[in-house]
């Protein structure tokens, strides 16, 4: 079922391995596939069109380049430079983008060496796989860290002055970082904090700024997108 059409073309036929019917089928089927890969990609990620278009590409180019070895010690070895001198000139992408480039050179050598059925079938079942596992929330953080900044006068103690209201309002809090600011009049306090509850953003908020004289603060939510191999 998973056979190779190159190698049923070679047992046919006296002639090369490689013929133009098996080859315009491989570079048929990869362009569908890269397509199918794409747009598994696409759902619920952010992207870029050419980033998009690479993944479309890819795996037919792949299969040329395994079609053109096709067990040439030399050439392969070529190659292999090539693709070194492209991974040197291009930018670190995040885990996801490159499981997508992964994804997609995996099946241009699954097709390259002809085996059209096993990369339709890997394909639908990565991709699936892929979808699910992007749509649901499997592997998101249950507790969303947020920065908090605060800004409080010069001769006010930062040391212990809103504790009680962390106590209150969240699970988990940290002072990363103390700047002065406003030519040194002002302190800013910037913590990563875990609230118990969304809802109590605001109250949170209130009471701080009775504190700190009703000075400037600021909540924002981390990015969850640290996607770095």
């Amino acid at each position: 079922m998973f056979d190779s059409i190159i190698n049923l073309a070679t047992a046919t036929s006296t002639g090369s391995s490689l013929t133009i019917q098996s080859a315009l089928i491989c570079t048929s089927v990869s362009i569908v596939l890269g397509f199918i890969i794409a747009i598994a990609y696409m759902v619920k990620t952010e992207y870029t069109k050419s980033y998009i278009v690479t993944l479309v590409l890819l795996p037919v180019l792949t299969q040329v380049v395994i079609m053109m070895v096709n067990g040439n010690l030399g050439t392969g070895i070529a190659v292999m430079g090539a693709f070194s001198l492209v991974r040197f000139r291009s930018i670190p992408g995040g885990a996801k983008q490159i499981l997508g480039i992964f994804f997609a050179m995996s099946i241009g050598l699954a097709t390259g060496m002809g085996y059209i059925t096993f990369a339709i079938a890997m394909t639908v079942i990565i991709a699936l796989v892929m979808i699910i596992l992007n749509i649901s929330s499997f592997g998101s953080k249950k507790n969303k860290t947020s920065n908090l900044k605060i800004v409080i006068p010069e001769d006010v103690d930062y040391s212990n002055i809103f504790d009680d209201l962390f106590d209150t309002y969240t699970r988990f809090s940290e002072l990363t970082r103390v700047k002065t600011t406003n030519m040194g009049t002002m302190y800013e306090l910037n913590y990563n904090v875990i609230l118990k509850e969304d809802g109590k953003m605001k109250e949170l908020i209130d009471d701080i700024r009775s504190r700190n004289g009703n000075l400037t603060v600021v909540f924002s939510r981390l990015p969850e997108n640290i996607e770095e191999l």
